[in-house]
Order: C-alpha cells, then structure tokens, then sequence
C-alpha cells in the first residue's frame, strides 16, 4: 500500500504561523519533511511551533522570518535555509496580507494593493527563488492556498478574490512553463475551515448554529478541518500526485465545484 513519504525533502511554507500554515507545517513534518515555519511578525509562536515539530515528528525544523513581498528577503531566507536544511523542494506559499472587507466602492485601494502583492507577486518571487534548483534537481512541488471565494465572487470579497484569481494565473502559466522538469503546480481551495482560533473561540471542533447558513450550502454539511486541507498539501506534496499539475482543488465539502 502507497502512502505519503516525504522524508528527507525540504518544505518550506510561508505563512507558516497562520491559523492553516501551522497545520500545514505539522502535516509535512508527519509524512517526514523537514520543515521551513516562514513567518512574517510572530516569531515567538513562530520557534515555539519549530520546538513541537522537531519533538514530535523527530524531523529537522527551522523558523525563518521573511516578507513575501520582497525577493532580497526570500533569497536572504532561502540563503539560511540551504545552509541548515538543503535544497528546497517543495514551496507551499500560504502567506496573505489581512484586510477588512467592504464593497467595491468603499474599499481603499491599498487593499487591493496588498492583495496584488501577498497573492500575485508572492507566486512570482517564490518562483524565481526557489524554481531554478527544482529545475535543476528535476524535481519539486509548488502548492498554494487559494479560497473557495475565487469562484463564489460573493460582496464586499473583491480585493481577496482579485488577488486569488490573479495567482490562479500565474500558476497555471507556471505548470506548463515547469511541467518538463517534474515540477508539479497545483493550487489548493480551502472552504471555511475550523482551525485553532474556532477551537479557542468554541472550545470544540465541531460545528456551531451560528455556521448554519454557510452549511445550507455545503453538500456535506459541516466545515472542513485544518487537518483536512494540511492533508490535501501533503498529498500534492507528494509521489502519489507525480501526475497531477494545474489543478485548481476545492476543500470545501462540495461548496465550490469546478465544472467542464
């Protein structure tokens, strides 16, 4: 029987201290990855996830601040990153700049701004930073997080859908532009997802009334999990998706559906 076996790859994963990037560092670390926790301002939560990781999955793990943003910063981070842990070859780029959402026309510009950077130009820089030696090892997994809200278009998700539709192609372009390489480019599409934040709010995992009207349009009426979308990384991550690339995957429960 197949399963997940990443040991002895490099994962790096920006956003590594969000409420999904956590899960996610912990997902790989279990199939065996050594593990890069990219992190923006929280580097407390930051080492103190480095020191579970490495106790728990007995696997090398390194906490690295970086702008996605900038590509001086990423090449800095990535400089670190081959001296202590090697080659990178699987990038799960899951940072994203927060906002409040309003309408269209109330919605300041620096949002979309934001979202342009933290969505589009991340996809860019991480490529250009960490692609060439995928290339060159002919080998390596590019993932990002992408939303459901990319194909439900719904009010006041302009700037946030704006900046996900645009990384949506660059990453598609990428697939094609990589593919010869063995180099996979896929997208994963959370849903409204419970993760620690829901747990310390709820205090349990399961689902709430105040979630009723999201889950009468959800086919499998409940939320999806951290744990649920980490695992959707780690199968892309891995030899199992060796064929698939360009894939756009919603982890919704049926909620957003791609069609031909």
């Amino acid at each position: 029987m197949k399963v997940i076996d990443l040991t002895g790859k490099t994962a790096v994963v920006t956003g590594g201290t969000g409420q999904l990037g956590r899960a996610m560092c912990k997902g790989l670390a279990d199939c065996g990855a050594n593990v890069v926790i990219g992190y923006h301002s929280q580097k407390a939560f930051a080492e103190e996830l480095k020191s579970t990781i490495e106790q728990a999955y007995a696997v090398k793990a390194l906490a690295a601040k970086l702008d996605v943003t900038d590509l001086n910063s990423i090449l800095e981070m990535k400089k670190v990153v081959n001296e202590k842990l090697g080659v990178v070859s699987i990038i799960v780029n899951s940072a994203v700049i927060t906002y409040n959402w309003q309408k269209i026309l109330d919605q300041d510009i620096e949002s979309y701004e934001g979202q342009f950077r933290s969505s589009v130009l991340q996809a860019v820089l991480m490529a250009k930073a960490f692609v060439p030696d995928m290339i060159e090892q002919k080998y390596g997994r590019v993932i990002a997080i992408n939303t459901e809200c990319a194909m439900q278009m719904l009010p006041y998700q302009s700037a946030y859908v704006s900046g996900k539709r645009g990384m949506d192609g660059v990453y598609k372009v990428l697939a094609k532009e990589v593919g010869e390489y063995n180099i996979t480019v896929n997208e994963v599409a959370p849903g409204w997802t419970i993760s620690d934040s829901c747990r310390e709010t709820d205090g349990t995992e399961t689902n709430t009334k105040q979630d009723f009207p999201y889950l009468s349009t959800v086919p499998m009426n409940r939320r999806g999990t951290d744990d649920e979308i980490a695992d959707a990384v780690c199968f892309l991550a891995s030899d199992l998706a060796s064929f698939i690339t360009g894939v756009y995957l919603p982890v919704a429960g049926g909620n957003v559906m791609p069609c031909i």
